[in-house]
């Protein structure tokens, strides 16, 4: 047996974005990171969601006196009796996402108590990522949304990239066209509405996306209408894929989503989706269901489990969550010809957090 859970630390920071960002729905000038630390044996395991420093709260509150004394090598274990604590306060949105910074703490530490890179640890199924370039906000200007979309293809080889669309459904065949000539012919251009249109809009966006050779259509509508899903997959131009799941928040959700043939890829986000034991349990759904999935941002914190997912298609390369994993965490990963790999000579994930840095956005 080895040495139990000593503590649990969590804490939030909120960090300016570096310029204004929007999608279809919703505009943002900062994202809340909440970090957890989990001590026992001498080692501390690193998890972290993006989420709302409520979820700091609760995560001290409600699910460390959980945890605290067991035994760090029980993560199935500590997995369920988190879940059931939180069934009358709600178990979806803060509180899954408190619940996934701990869980993805909880494997970090184990893969260093037994010395392990935690992709190692997971079961390699890959040693490397594709990675897709990923943002083009509504709040960018079109020679913004060029630059930062080719500076992807250039810098780091993705061979595909996303842009946000939505906002203002008139302007965006205008905005597709000019990503389109940015970034050439032969890098997929993938598209994400975050559930802003209706049915009819999307159709005739896809129509028009398919004659720019956009290969992905991401939330085209709302992610709970899983029937406009299924329109949208049945009716748009066969090179498009429809794609969602990032708001799964539970199992359960990701077989609703499969069941009623809704996806072409599905999403989901460790970050948000019950940590890695519940990403891995979304991909085991998808792979039942001959679908690929997809890890939704956080792409540092997704990499040792995307190297051990079934069926993975790539990881996104997130503007706003790659910025602040560069600047507060040590071992990020770096792309080359549009991969990420894991630092097997690291143990655990790989990360660590620098607490100085990181002191001046504290909540």
């Amino acid at each position: 047996m080895s040495e139990s859970i000593r503590s649990i630390r969590a804490r939030a920071f909120r960090l300016p974005t570096d310029a204004p960002e929007a999608d279809g729905t919703h505009a943002w000038d900062a994202t809340t990171l909440v970090v957890v630390e989990v001590e026992a044996g001498g080692c501390t395991g690193l998890g972290y969601t993006y989420s709302d420093a409520a979820a700091a709260d609760l995560a001290r509150r409600v699910l460390a006196p959980l945890v605290e004394g067991g035994d760090p090598m029980a993560i199935p274990l500590h997995f369920d009796v988190m879940r059931a604590e939180v069934r009358n306060m709600g178990s979806r949105g803060i509180t899954a996402g408190a619940i996934s910074a701990v869980e993805t703490a909880l494997w970090d530490l184990k893969a260093r108590l037994l010395g392990q890179p935690l992709a190692a640890l997971l079961g390699m199924a890959r040693d490397a990522v594709p990675i897709y370039g990923s943002g083009g906000f509504t709040s960018y200007s079109d020679d913004r949304l060029a630059a930062q979309l080719s500076g992807w293809a250039e810098r780091e080889g993705c061979r595909a990239v996303k842009m946000k669309i939505g906002a203002e459904p008139g302007r965006d065949p205008a905005r597709m066209e000019a990503a389109r000539e940015a970034v050439g012919d032969d890098v997929e251009l993938m598209i994400d509405a975050n559930g802003a249109l209706d049915r009819k809009q999307a159709l005739v966006i896809a129509e028009i996306a398919a004659d720019l050779g956009v290969g992905w259509f991401e939330e085209p509508v709302s992610s709970d209408d899983l029937d406009g899903l299924r329109l949208m997959r049945d009716r748009a131009p066969a090179p498009i894929e429809i794609t969602a799941g990032e708001y799964g928040w539970e199992p359960a959700y990701f077989a609703r989503m499969i069941a009623a043939g809704a996806v072409d890829v599905l999403q989901a986000d460790a970050t948000r989706c019950l940590g890695y034991t519940g990403f891995l349990r979304a991909a085991a759904l998808a792979e039942a269901a001959g679908l690929p999935v997809s890890a939704h941002t956080a792409p540092a914190l997704h990499l040792p489990v995307c190297c051990a997912a079934p069926n993975l298609r790539n990881v996104e390369w997130f503007h706003d969550h790659v910025r602040i994993e560069r600047s507060l965490f040590d071992g990020a990963p770096e792309p080359a010809d549009g991969m990420i790999r894991p630092d097997l000579a690291r143990p655990g994930n790989g990360l660590s957090f620098r607490q100085a840095d990181a002191e001046p956005f504290a909540v």
